[in-house]
């Protein structure tokens, strides 16, 4: 199996089933959601690499979910596969940040050449930044778990370096302590928990004096990774 992950919204049981079927029996790992709303909070909890969304969502339709995970992640590819066939619905999706749109009924193979195609532009353009994005007055050297500026460089550790590559994906977005858990260590006991709490505090300490980057501790809940843009 590979590891790329898709995040697949749809409400149709029987439909649901066999395209997840197809997906999963050509390697990928699919997370299915019915409804718009548990759709995003799984967004808020996993990196995804590319997500597949009908419109006709209850809760919230694909529209809205499109829109708010636009404001979170610009760079995730998003599909719409949908039964509305009207070419302002198309010109809509794809204003809202949509890489394509797809009729339904629609041919598997088709969704799996789409697929295919934008995950390797993702990886090719994250391949071309060299791992390298801007965190408040610093560069992130995602690759090579570096933090630097003109005047100082700072060594992460890769669990350090994962956590901060989580919080950009899911910035301005309230985290529950569990999801950050599963998420970096796979699980969510006692002891990981208190190794979260070492790292969220050596973050901190990183950006104590970056105005626009601050790590909200929300008691009972979690943590929000707060980014002024």
């Amino acid at each position: 199996m590979n590891s790329f992950k898709i995040l697949y919204a749809e409400d149709d049981e029987t439909l649901a089933f066999l395209t997840k079927d197809n997906l999963e029996q050509h390697g990928y790992q699919v997370t299915h959601c019915a409804d718009g709303k548990v759709c995003l909070e799984t967004f808020g909890s996993t990196v995804f690499d590319i997500c597949i969304f009908d419109i006709m969502l209850p809760k919230m339709d694909g529209f809205e979910l499109a829109t708010e995970i636009r404001k979170r992640n610009t760079d995730v590819p998003i599909i719409f596969l949908s039964a509305k066939t009207l070419k302002e619905d198309r010109i809509k999706g794809l204003r809202l940040g949509a890489d394509d749109y797809l009729i339904k009924p629609f041919s598997i193979e088709e969704l799996l050449l789409k697929v295919e195609i934008f995950l390797k532009r993702s990886q090719k353009n994250r391949a071309s930044t060299h791992f390298i994005r801007t965190v408040g007055g610093y560069q992130f050297d995602t690759k090579n778990f570096l933090l630097f500026n003109a005047t100082e460089k700072i060594n992460l550790t890769q669990r350090e370096s994962e956590l901060l590559q989580f919080f950009l994906a899911h910035k301005n977005t309230v985290l529950k302590r569990e999801q950050i858990l599963k998420a970096i260590w796979g699980d969510d006991d006692y002891f990981m928990g208190r190794s979260l709490d070492v790292f969220i505090s050596r973050l901190r300490k990183i950006f104590a004096h970056e105005n626009s980057i601050a790590i909200e501790n929300l008691h009972g809940i979690g943590f929000k990774f707060v980014v002024v843009e």
